[in-house]
């Protein structure tokens, strides 16, 4: 078993082989390479205007397929030309640059209607409005200028596009890896409940938040596998692996999730016996080799050694049936079941590991008839939806109309205040400089719809600006050769651009350092105190703003995402209640279900742990909240046991007692979500629920028809604890 310090090494390894150093890489390969090449041909100016153009429209350039990326930045770098050309000729008047901040801040703000990959595409314009801002241009310069930002989103985009066409599988198999990793860290917070010194309740917490992480992550890697036509239609053996990992991975999940159980009393009857801490040991060397096989995908290597855990798998068997017969008053049942999910995790990392080890045809066959099309969501980019959310009803209206009046308080900071207090940083009065549009530039970068989003992003802005301009100021003090600080600079630039989605905090720290190295080599000085104090000045405006203009709280909020999982839950049943009546479910059918509750699931515990951020008195029921976040993981889990086993064992004996345990646990979640004014979004199958004639016979009772009944009666006692506390919610 590796030990912590190799996990550790093993994550920085992780880290480099990673699509987020693969982006920093690229980006950086993009906005610097037009600047240096025109630097020698002495044309910096216009390489830096390139640079410009490629550094703005990078960050459009998010993760997915190369269609969908090539046409974001192909967009964005239309409306960013045309947002040039207005800007350029409106900051020739103060009154009519301000009236453009106000309009362009609301226009491109609304964009996140269309979703993260719009919503980059907004920012992205926003941001060469703001750069243009102080730049002094004559009118018949203006189009010129804007021309050359054009051309240098182009090349970005020819650059990226080139990128993913010379390796079309890295993206998805980085994605993968990275997901695989994600998920073995969700088992090894799983094995913690098994240990008597774990607290449950906080565990769930850990579990929960992890769990999002994870959904979050399959949603980006269907995004990579399914949407892109390369990947689905072309049938080499390449593009069929990574699909076939990648469904193995998901059943992998649905299996770690099924593994719930009701730990205190695993804890009172087996704690004595030992076989806890077998189940646990197991299930650490499953998580240990899917760290293995997740970082051999990930860094497009083979493993070849994947550890043989059978003979410790039929060892817990031996003991586990030791113990029903040593205590005939204890039913070991429930450990039997415990060893169906080991060798089942064990097998799927088996098969996982087969398909990259593996040369014959056969394995790469398609065992499954899933139409993968329907596993993704598809964005609607209609103007309809743009003109539906401008009213105070839609959250993204209310956010976009603080965005735009924030923007203008900024703007209208950076103008009035004559003299800055950078004095107090060094001995020299500093007038305000052309840099003032760091105000603006803060308040976009900070100011998210959630107040909790906000504080959070302002506190790493700042946390960061100030740390990085320190190490900055040290390394211009100390190291003051040309060459070692444009070698270091490109070490940021490349630090900074990689942890952009993964640790914000850390490429604020990097990026700051970088900027005043830039700016050193262009001769520009005091950049350490304008950046500090408008970061200061624009986060302050952020904080107040998200505050008292139109603020959005999560409590007002959720409600909706409270009413989506009961919704899914509800659906995810009705399969299981529609197999035990004896109609044929597909497989198909059942993990559309799954991926509904889980990706509903983790929207729910993302909300739960923003409104933990937010101010006291506006953290409503939060101690409810928090238990319907818990009840719902376990009701999930017992259903994903449930419906494992029905996918496994698709002919069922008809079982009328467990049809209308699943019915009563179908109607109690769905009068739920009516309270939760989701009427309109429960499957319509909920008014036709299946029904078994009164005089059907029943089946012989049997010990697994035992325990399945046991489980589906705690899931109607969950259900029904899930409708008190959700009245609890809903009081006033």
């Amino acid at each position: 078993m590796p030990d912590h310090m190799n996990r550790q090494t093993r994550a920085i390894q992780s880290f480099f082989y990673s699509q987020y150093f693969s982006d920093g890489l690229r980006i950086t390969l993009g906005v610097l390479l037009p600047s240096l090449i025109l630097w020698q041909l002495d044309r910096f100016e216009l390489g830096l205007t390139l640079s410009l153009g490629a550094l703005c429209v990078s960050g459009a350039d998010n993760p997915g397929p190369v269609m969908h990326k090539r046409n974001g930045m192909l967009i964005c770098s239309g409306m960013m030309f045309l947002v040039a050309i207005i800007t350029g000729f409106a900051r020739l008047d103060v009154y009519t640059l301000g009236a453009e901040i106000v309009v362009l801040s609301f226009f491109f703000s609304m964009f996140t209607v269309y979703g993260n990959r719009a919503a980059s595409v907004g920012t992205a314009c926003l941001l060469i409005m703001i750069l243009m801002m102080e730049k002094q241009l004559k009118p018949n310069e203006v189009l010129g200028y804007s021309t050359t930002i054009l051309a240098g989103s182009i090349w970005y985009t020819l650059l990226s596009i080139t990128f993913f066409s010379i390796r079309p599988y890295r993206a998805a198999q980085q994605a993968l890896g990275e997901n695989i990793l994600d998920v073995a860290k969700f088992l090894r917070l799983k094995i913690d409940f098994y240990h008597p010194e774990t607290d449950i309740d906080e565990n769930y917490r850990k579990v929960v938040s992890q769990q999002i992480h994870v959904s979050q992550n399959q949603d980006a890697v269907r995004d990579l596998l399914f949407k892109s036509r390369i990947l689905v239609k072309e049938s080499t053996n390449a593009s069929r692996i990574l699909i076939l990992t990648f469904v193995d991975l998901v059943d992998m999940f649905e299996e770690i999730m099924a593994t719930h159980y009701d730990y205190n009393v695993l804890r009172e009857k087996f704690a004595s016996t030992g076989v806890l801490d077998d189940i646990a040991t197991l299930l650490l060397h499953i998580a240990d080799e899917l760290d293995n096989v997740g970082f051999a995908i990930q860094s497009n290597t083979r493993y070849n050694h994947l550890k043989d855990l059978n003979p410790e798998l039929e060892a817990l068997k031996a003991k586990i049936d030791e113990i029903g017969a040593n205590d005939k008053e204890v039913s070991n049942l429930v450990l039997k079941k415990i060893l169906i999910n080991l060798r089942n995790l064990n097998q799927k990392t088996v098969n996982i590991f087969n398909y990259y080890n593996s040369k014959s045809a056969a394995l790469l066959e398609n065992r499954s008839d899933v139409e993968y099309s329907r596993f993704v969501t598809h964005q609607d980019y209609d103007l309809q939806l743009y003109a539906d959310n401008l009213s105070f009803s839609s959250s993204i209206f209310k956010h976009s109309l603080r965005v735009a009046l924030v923007c203008l308080v900024g703007f209208i900071t950076a103008k009035t205040m004559p003299q800055l207090p950078y004095s107090y940083f060094t001995a020299k009065a500093v007038t305000q400089g052309h840099h003032s549009y760091w105000i603006l530039l803060t308040i976009i970068v900070i100011l998210k719809p959630g107040f909790s989003l906000t504080k959070e992003r302002n506190f790493q802005r700042l946390m960061g600006t100030i740390s990085g301009g320190i190490i900055g100021i040290l390394i211009l003090k100390f190291i003051p050769g040309s060459t070692a600080q444009f070698i270091i600079l490109m070490v940021l630039m490349v630090g900074a651009y990689s942890f952009q989605r993964y640790n914000y905090i850390v490429s604020v720290i990097l990026m700051t350092p970088y900027i005043l190295i830039l700016f050193k080599f262009l001769g520009v000085g005091h950049v350490v105190e304008e950046r500090i104090v408008d970061t200061f000045i624009g986060s302050i405006i952020a904080f107040i703003a998200s505050y008292i203009i139109f603020p959005i709280w999560e409590f007002d909020q959720i409600k909706k995402n409270l009413g989506d999982v009961l919704v899914a839950n509800v659906s995810y049943l009705l399969k299981v209640a529609e197999t035990f009546s004896g109609k044929a479910v597909s497989i198909t059918e059942y993990k559309l279900a799954r991926k509904d509750v889980y990706v509903s699931s983790a929207n729910l515990s993302a909300a739960f742990e923003r409104m933990t951020s937010e101010p006291k008195s506006k953290q409503r029921h939060i101690k409810e909240v928090h238990k319907f976040v818990v009840l719902n993981h376990i009701l999930t889990s017992y259903i994903a046991n449930i419906a494992s086993n029905l996918i496994n064992k698709p002919k069922q004996v008809v079982q009328p007692d467990n049809l209308r345990l699943v019915r009563r646990s179908i109607n109690m979640l769905a009068e739920t979500s009516k309270k939760l004014e989701q009427n309109a979004n429960l499957p319509a199958e909920i008014n036709a629920l299946p029904v078994l004639p009164a005089d059907i016979q029943k089946p012989e009772v049997t010990l697994d028809s035992h325990l399945l009944k046991q489980q589906l009666e705690f899931i109607t006692k969950v259900s029904t604890d899930i409708a008190k506390i959700t009245d609890a919610i809903l009081e006033d």
